[in-house]
């Protein structure tokens, strides 16, 4: 049998270094009840044979560790970036995720709190005050969990309520007036009823300036409150009723410039020159001032009501979790990132969802434990963009046209060529149109105010999944581990696209008018650029779906399995795994979702199919631990979501393949004293991607038209490095505990969170979008030694160390490109109190 030893030391593997340090103190028995939930059953971390990591309650506390982006800064393997909305967060986990900013994308990193599925969240852990761990999930977990986790899993674990009457309230003040509170109590209703009632609120003023309005951008402003009651009427019987409700109302997402290609220089050119507008300066991208003639504003609520039964019955546990939620989510901003009034963007969804899962499990343990489940999920979406055109846009699409040029003065008759002498080519355009088309006002019909496009959207969706999984014990040291799950899922979506901008619905290559004076149109290629909408289209024009060739339906189903083996040799083991995922088809639901070309880019992507290889090894020492584990996990039909400066360019890639290496270690030298490092090393590339979407600054590749001013549709990215995916990334920390007399004990925690610097963006160049990031967060705290009273102060980011988050082409401004900075150093005390 296992090592009792060696089991404890691996539970801490994963633990970050707070949670480390005060379980290594501990004894032997205290350790071993070290259990996580990672595979639907509660096992120690030894006994589960997939790589997992888990963030304790006392490293959220310590750490304070407030939301999901945060967690990164402990978990090497996990990346989370929030982008221009609070609800567009995307999760990768090895280099591997999508589904930000486009609600028919789903994500590849499922999330799941107290066994219910998220498939929408805005990263808030501010709503869930009694963490009792998270747990990441590296690589397909497709056998075990029934949603969206072709590339892993994020499982958020609260604490339940208890039968004796206990309580906690901390209030917190930081940098930026930030004020935090949180209270949680639980107790008994009777005997056989517990309950626990939590609230929490949050708010901070924004560290970004926007200069033209004076306001306070990236700010906080949430809360929440939650009630969970458990049933227990005997040691068979477990109810568990969880019903939540959280809101987000914040300023944020701001941007900062990267590089003013020539449309922003011309916004901030003085006239007649320019706009004289202000614009963001590339140089002052880290003095935490952005320049948006409008705010952006966030409204997020959630609700949601889960029950959760187990039934522990003739040597099997029953399980069943139902739960129904909704959440709303509505932002406004100005998309330009300027101060000038070019176009601002409405955005808001709808997101209904229902789930269900049952499974039944050996409750008994012996040489095969066992487990089958079922999973189904029905979800009803609405969502829409609005981007309408503001009042210096027609004066912006002036300038960019630029001035007749005199081949085509001199192709006009006399009295054309005195009516155009200079003017700009946009008035030249209506000038002539008008000529034949009394509608056409010259100087005013086309970027008018309040034009732009209207993107609508509705998708149904079904799924469900089947699972199973069993642990043989196939020799005393030989633990033979196999699952495998059959998915279905079905999408139905619809369109409802209405473009009012005129110009956008426009052939230049072929305009009427031209051929009735006899103009060739290719002389107007040049203005094609100001077509932000559909202009590379056949139409020129949305079509909408469902429609005589496009059923608006994606379905699909895959048999997925998975196939481990660990072997214990007492102070150490080793564990081999083969293990494949599943994730449906998407639908591009933004203002570039249009019918797929013959190259596959367009409206739809195919489902992923994931496969991973991996090994590992571990082993214990009288004073620590270290793991090693070692993988080749690939993803064929990789959906690429590149968001293109007006919309999102949803494609597959053929293949995109990751090697690497992920080592975690702990070295406890003396018992007042913990050190652990964690690393993970990541060798990504293309295999294969022939119809990766264009980008402008590639000018070989994506060379423009000069007849229509369009670039190619693709680019060959085989071979090359997916962007966003740091080669190396690493944590290490520091903690050092002492007691001091009878009745007081404290810690001093650092940490150190460092990655190599990477390409952001497919679609932003290398040459200004290759950042990393480097880290230190501390903390110190001392407590009452029954730990009722605990005071805590903290900095996260304490050398103040700057860097970009994610970088972007700027809307609607060929050549620029545009970024999301990190938070600068936040300080700040937290006051706890337990009862």
């Amino acid at each position: 049998m296992r090592n009792s030893k060696f089991v404890g030391l691996f539970s801490m593997a994963v633990l970050a270094a707070p949670s480390y340090a005060q379980q290594a103190a501990a004894p032997d028995d205290a350790i071993q009840s070290i259990t996580i939930t990672a595979t639907k059953r509660e096992a120690t971390l030894q006994d589960v044979p997939i790589s997992v990591s888990v963030t304790s309650q006392a490293t959220i506390e310590q750490a304070h560790i407030t939301d999901l982006i945060d967690l990164q800064s402990v978990v090497p393997s996990l990346q989370v970036t929030q982008f221009n909305a609070v609800g567009q967060t995307n999760f990768i986990i090895r280099g591997f995720g999508n589904g930000s900013g486009n609600d028919g994308i789903e994500s590849s990193v499922g999330v799941f709190v107290d066994g219910v599925y998220r498939s929408r969240t805005s990263s808030a852990l501010d709503d869930l005050p009694e963490v009792s761990r998270i747990e990441v999930l590296r690589g397909p977990q497709s056998t075990l969990f029934g949603k969206n986790v072709s590339s892993g899993a994020i499982n958020i674990v609260t604490v339940k309520p208890q039968f004796t009457f206990a309580g906690k309230a901390e209030i917190g003040i930081g940098s930026d007036s930030l004020k935090q509170v949180k209270a949680s109590i639980t107790g008994p209703f009777s005997e056989t009823m517990a309950y626990r009632l939590s609230v929490s609120g949050t708010q901070r003023d924004g560290y970004l300036n926007n200069e033209t309005t004076g306001t306070g951008v990236n700010d906080r402003d949430r809360s929440s409150v939650r009630a969970d009651f458990l049933w227990k009427p005997d040691n068979a019987l477990s109810v568990r009723v969880i019903a939540d409700y959280n809101r987000i109302a914040e300023v944020c997402c701001g941007a900062v410039s990267l590089l003013n290609g020539p449309a922003t220089q011309f916004v901030g050119a003085a006239a007649p020159n320019g706009l004289g507008a202000k614009v963001s300066n590339p140089a002052n991208k880290f003095d935490d001032t952005i320049v948006f003639n409008t705010d952006p504003v966030n409204r997020l609520a959630g609700k949601g009501i889960s029950a959760q039964a187990d039934w522990k019955t003739g040597g099997m546990t029953v399980t069943s979790i139902t739960a129904y939620r909704n959440q709303t989510n509505q932002s406004y901003q100005d998309v330009d990132f300027t101060g000038a009034d070019l176009a601002n963007k409405n955005q808001a969804n709808k997101i209904s969802t229902f789930t269900q899962e049952l499974r039944l499990a050996s409750s008994k343990h012996s040489a095969l434990d066992w487990m089958v489940g079922a999973f189904y999920q029905k979800e009803k979406l609405d969502t829409g963009t609005d981007i309408s055109y503001g009042t210096q846009l027609r004066s912006f699409a002036n300038g960019l046209s630029g001035a007749v040029p005199a081949a085509l003065l001199g192709a006009l008759p006399a009295s054309l060529r005195t009516a155009l002498t200079g003017k700009t080519n946009m008035y030249a355009l209506e000038f002539l149109q008008s000529l034949v088309t009394p509608s056409i006002v010259p100087g005013s019909t086309y970027f008018k105010p309040g034009q732009g496009i209207l993107d609508h959207y509705k998708m149904n969706q079904e799924s469900f999944s089947l699972f199973g999984n069993a642990d043989w014990e196939a020799a005393e040291n030989l633990t033979v581990s196999a699952g495998v799950a059959f998915m279905s899922d079905r999408k139905k979506a619809s369109s409802d696209v209405t473009l009012n901008d005129p110009f956008s619905s426009l052939n230049l290559q072929n305009v009427p008018q031209f051929r009735a004076i006899g103009l060739p149109p290719a002389l107007y290629g040049a203005l094609g650029g100001l077509q932000f909408y559909y202009g590379n289209s056949p139409l020129h024009a949305p079509v909408n779906f469902p429609n005589a060739s496009e059923s608006g339906t994606l379905s699909g189903s895959k048999l997925t399995g998975a196939l481990r083996v660990n072997y214990d040799m007492g102070p150490s083991s080793i564990y081999a795994s083969y293990s494949t995922g599943w994730k449906a088809g998407a639908f591009n639901l933004s203002s570039d979702s249009r019918p797929s070309d013959a190259n596959g880019i367009g409206r739809t992507a195919a489902p992923e199919n994931v496969v991973l290889y991996e090994a590992g090894w571990k082993t214990a020492m009288r004073k620590g631990f270290l793991t090693v584990a070692v993988f080749d996990q690939a993803i064929k039909g990789f959906q690429s979501n590149d968001y293109t400066g007006t919309g999102y360019n949803l494609t597959n890639a053929g293949k995109e393949s990751t090697r690497g290496v992920e080592i975690d270690g702990a070295y406890t030298p003396e018992k007042w004293v913990s050190l652990t490092a964690s690393a993970t090393y990541l060798d990504a590339k293309y295999n294969s991607f022939l119809q990766a979407g264009c980008v402008s600054y590639d000018t070989v590749r994506c060379a423009v038209n000069p007849a229509t001013g369009l670039m190619p549709a693709s680019r060959d990215l085989s071979g090359e490095r997916p962007a966003n995916i740091p080669r190396l990334s690493l944590s290490t920390s520091a903690t050092f505990s002492r007691e001091f007399g009878e009745g007081y004990s404290g810690y001093v925690r650092a940490e150190y969170d460092y990655s190599s610097p990477t390409q952001l963006s497919a679609t932003a160049p290398p040459s200004i979008a290759t950042w990393g990031k480097r880290s230190i967060n501390a903390s110190v705290g001392m407590s009452s030694k029954p730990g009722q009273f605990d005071i805590m102060l903290w900095v996260r980011n304490l050398a103040d160390t700057r860097t970009i988050m994610a970088a972007f082409p700027t809307v609607a401004q060929a050549g620029s490109y545009s970024a999301f900075p990190n938070q600068p150093r936040m300080l700040g005390a937290t006051l706890r109190k337990r009862f």
